[in-house]
């Protein structure tokens, strides 16, 4: 038999077969960049709402431009502009590089595994990339600030020019570093971790906005810009703010300095594709060491104990489990518990707080929030020790709708629950997984202020008057717990009451706070009238005291509740089912 080669094979008909398509050698930057408009297209006809929310933001985030826009340009001449405008755009270039961190979601062709099956080359990729990235609300803004910035310090035909290069240098830098962030941390991004990064967005607004707020103080003073001079010192050296000071070496006449300081944006961004090009080589062409893990156990359960040299036979392998493979659930923290459903809600309440996003943010915000206002506020010349009773404040209102957080799954919880002596329990293991952290919480944050107002006489009355919060916040969680619960959604990681119930969470939040407040009174009267009567002598009575009228006033808000929830446990699971 003869044996043909396919290549010269004929048709049916005696013609010879098709040639292959040729291979596309264009640019995919226009393919990429209309697949990015297709994307925004689509995103806004899925819904009118997110259609409305994105007008919304866009007309805003334009508006807030343009007013900053008009900011800088009034700024144009007047002393230390020049150290404004290096440390606002290395503000800019700090948020992009962590925005895609916590926002993974704004922009849908941050994972670029979604392109891993497309032949291209990396050079040609990271360039359509690139350039679709410039396309969207972002860099927009980011633009119109720049170029603010750049007409504020440009004075001069030779900066103008240099402005023009600065701005496009600095949009550039910028977006490939969100790039290249949000290429390296993909698989981050893509886990749980990430999604828990992303319920964690919330605080770090937060955290931000108390830090612009605290530098507009300062900017507010008698120095005004001039306080800005050391650290703009520094920027002006770091990419890419040291393409926008290079524009004033321009128009001082600074050559020299200003073509160093664009050199080294340009390098900057270099180095940027180039380690943007090598993450996302490895991340395309390297499976995903998550899959690889979980696939380990079932390859080796599917080998059997056959496959293992040396191995006894298999009833004696499945009679003896492989101690590796089993996890240790009591370990040393849990031994350290108390016995009985007491030990078991507290060891579970802290898992949750560790383990799911929504109690997680919950946690972190309490925390990171407590803390930020009392030393943002001492920081500010202008604080109090007793604004460390935010620490109580924060972390008492966890305990508010505690069996919302276990949403549909409290049904479980409600078949243990048989007498108001196990919902005691149930609620006291949660009050005290609360306390364990709290308690030092509360004393870090009130001998903290101490320390930075250097304020420690009055440190105990402090601490007495937070414990006593503390504990009357606990107590009113309980009850409103059991009076006033409602559903957490868990499909969406920004709201916390799902529709038609924010009436019943702000009153329960907001009247509980208040009687929290009234409680908490005969700590406080006692410590007015130590303070007016001059007897400061025995301020540090408070202490011992409001810690043991705390615990008194928790432990009664328990007994009061625990007979409610063991009545009420039907209606709580409705409410608390409709997420």
């Amino acid at each position: 038999m003869t044996l043909t080669d396919p290549l010269d094979a004929k048709g049916p008909l005696g013609s010879a077969a098709p040639a292959p398509p040729a291979v596309p050698t264009g640019s995919p930057t226009p393919v990429f960049v209309s697949l990015k408009l297709a994307l925004l297209r689509n995103g806004l006809r899925q819904s009118s709402g997110r259609r409305a929310a994105y007008i919304t933001s866009l007309v805003m985030t334009m508006l807030f431009a343009v007013l900053q826009l008009l900011g800088l340009v009034l700024l144009r001449g007047t002393n230390h502009a020049d150290a404004l405008v290096t440390l606002l755009t290395a503000v800019l270039a700090l948020g992009w590089a962590v925005m895609p961190l916590f926002f993974p979601g704004g922009d849908e062709t941050l994972d670029p595994t979604r392109l891993v099956m497309l032949p291209l080359r990396p050079r040609s990729l990271i360039t359509a990339l690139l350039v679709s990235s410039l396309i969207g609300i972002g860099p927009l803004f980011t633009l119109t600030l720049v170029a603010g910035s750049a007409i504020a310090v440009a004075h001069g035909a030779a900066a103008a020019v240099a402005g023009v290069v600065a701005v496009v240098l600095t949009v550039l830098v910028c977006v490939a570093l969100a790039r290249a962030v949000a290429t390296a941390n993909t698989r981050l991004l893509t886990s749980r971790k990430g999604r828990d990064m992303a319920v964690l967005s919330g605080l770090f607004v937060a955290i931000g906005a108390q830090f612009v707020n605290l530098g507009a103080q300062q900017l507010g003073g008698k120095n005004g810009l001039s306080v800005l001079e050391p650290a703009a010192a520094v920027l002006r050296w770091v990419p890419p703010a040291a393409a926008v000071d290079a524009v004033q070496g321009v128009s001082d006449g600074a050559y020299g300095v200003a073509a160093a300081q664009f050199a080294l944006t340009v390098a900057a961004l270099a180095l940027l594709m180039w380690w943007w090009r090598g993450t996302l080589t490895h991340l395309m062409t390297t499976p995903d060491a998550s899959t690889i893990q979980a696939a380990a156990p079932r390859e080796r359960r599917s080998s059997g104990p056959a496959d293992t040299p040396n191995a006894p036979n298999a009833s004696d392998a499945s009679d003896t489990p492989d101690a590796s493979d089993t996890p240790d659930a009591s370990g040393p923290f849990a031994r350290l518990l108390p016995s009985g459903r007491t030990g078991t809600v507290l060891l579970r309440t802290l898992r949750y707080a560790v383990r799911d996003p929504k109690t997680k943010s919950a946690w972190v915000t309490s925390l990171g929030v407590g803390l930020l206002l009392p030393f943002i506020t001492a920081a500010q010349g202008n604080g109090s020790i007793y604004w460390a009773c935010w620490a109580s404040g924060m972390l008492g209102m966890l305990m508010y709708n505690q069996f919302g957080q276990d949403a549909s799954a409290f049904w479980m919880v409600a078949q243990t629950i048989s007498s108001p002596r196990d919902a005691y329990l149930e609620l006291r293991g949660r009050a005290l997984a609360l306390l364990l952290v709290a308690v030092p919480y509360v004393a870090v944050a009130v001998l903290g202020c101490a320390a930075v107002l250097k304020n420690w006489s009055a440190a105990p009355e402090a601490l007495g008057i937070a414990l006593a919060l503390l504990g009357s916040m606990l107590a009113t969680g309980a009850l409103t717990s059991v009076l006033a619960p409602y559903s957490i959604p868990q499909d969406s990681g920004y709201k916390n009451v799902v529709p038609g119930q924010a009436g019943i969470a702000w009153i329960s939040i907001l009247g509980g706070i208040i009687v929290g407040s009234v409680l908490c009174a005969p700590v406080l009267g006692l410590t007015i009238w130590l303070h007016v009567s001059g007897t400061h002598g025995l301020l540090w009575v408070v202490f011992p005291l409001g810690a043991v009228y705390g615990a008194a006033i928790a432990e009664t808000g328990l007994r009061v509740a625990a007979p409610r929830v063991a009545a009420r446990l039907p209606e709580i699971l409705a409410a608390v089912s409709k997420g």
